[in-house]
């Protein structure tokens, strides 16, 4: 078949609408841009109203829940101290010693297991092990799982306990 025949046959074909991303990937994709939100206002300390008007500017939000991200963005930021609070005797180090990454981690999963009981505690540890992942040191993952855990079974019991019972 010649280079014409191919291009010919290539446009006969239909195009394959892209695939509509899940609620979940939407949700995955706004708490990994919360992080980074979270990574810079913690950083520099800027305005979050700003940092979120530049995300939207500089990022393409429309692949990823953009409530959910305004909401992990605006949330975390103004309870920083309670979410510290939840988590940080369950530190083995000072919580000025966290790397920044592991530190917004750690105050999106608190949040998420705190104020967002919708999303099953499971759920919210598991994002979170998957954000470490992808933007944490090698093994700041375990550390995030572990807090997380310890967490969730102090502010989850009652669904934690329906589980078991349900096995």
């Amino acid at each position: 078949m010649s280079e014409v025949d191919k291009t010919s046959e290539q446009k006969k074909q239909p195009k394959r609408k892209a695939k509509k991303p899940s609620r979940s990937q939407l949700r995955s994709a706004a708490r990994s841009f919360a992080l980074q939100a979270v990574y810079q206002w913690q950083m520099n300390h800027a305005p979050v109203n700003e940092i979120e008007a530049q995300f939207a500017v500089d990022h393409d939000l429309g692949t990823c829940d953009k409530a959910y991200f305004r909401e992990l963005l605006q949330g975390v930021t103004a309870k920083a101290k309670s979410l510290d609070d939840l988590f940080e005797e369950l530190l083995d180090r000072p919580l000025a010693e966290l790397d920044p990454i592991e530190l917004a981690t750690l105050r999106i999963g608190s949040y998420e297991l705190a104020e967002r009981l919708d999303v099953p505690y499971r759920v919210a540890i598991n994002e979170s092990v998957e954000i470490a992942k992808s933007f944490g040191a090698s093994e700041s993952h375990k550390y995030v799982n572990g807090i997380l855990d310890k967490l969730a079974q102090r502010v989850r019991r009652e669904e934690i306990a329906a589980r078991r019972a349900n096995k």
